[in-house]
């Protein structure tokens, strides 16, 4: 064989590698975008929009999901849930004479959940991206009301307060089932 056929050989194998290569980098990538895209959801068109790169909005999803693999989430027992299932009919019930406290002891209820479930509860934005790898349909819940209960008493109506009470339910739900599948009401037992 001459030195031109060799280079011509050579020249091909390595575009063919390259292009399978290509091609299998391309699979990849637009499967794990599939991927997270039915994860999160929501999150991840909130995310993408936010970062201005489908791309980058990915590496911070996966980079909540390694994070959140190194922490040590737990469901609740039946007793925990009874308790905060409890605690939350009381919050509810506080609603009616004085709505502003209840959606401050919602959202407090919300972090002790999720404070025993095993998430780390210092700083909002990190207790958001947290909780989204694992309840990203009613992580947007969390902060609207969060939105509403840090706004001045002078802004916050009535209706308001009630969306509040409503997007926290919402996770509280969740995060106490575990997915959410029953209503909060449900978690105890009919005598």
């Amino acid at each position: 064989m001459s030195a031109i056929t060799i280079a011509v050989v050579v020249f091909f194998s390595v575009a063919v590698i390259i292009a399978v290569a290509a091609s299998v980098w391309l699979y990849a990538s637009n499967r794990r975008t599939k991927e997270l895209r039915s994860k999160f959801g929501p999150e991840y068109r909130r995310m993408a929009r936010a970062e201005g790169d489908a791309g980058q909005a990915e590496r911070l999803l996966l980079e909540r999901e390694r994070r959140v693999k190194k922490l040590e989430i737990k469901p609740l027992s039946e007793t925990e849930r009874n308790e905060f299932a409890d605690a939350w009919e009381h919050a509810q019930a506080e609603f009616v004479d004085d709505p502003t406290a209840a959606v401050t002891h919602a959202d407090i209820l919300v972090q002790e959940v999720m404070n025993v479930r095993g998430y780390p509860v210092v700083d909002f934005e990190q207790r958001v991206a947290d909780v989204s790898v694992d309840h990203p349909a009613v992580v947007q819940n969390y902060r609207l009301a969060h939105e509403i209960a840090t706004r001045d008493d002078d802004e916050v109506g009535m209706e308001k307060l009630r969306e509040a009470m409503l997007h926290y339910r919402a996770l509280f739900a969740d995060l106490l089932h575990d997915g959410g599948l029953s209503p909060v009401r449900q978690v105890r037992r009919v005598a």
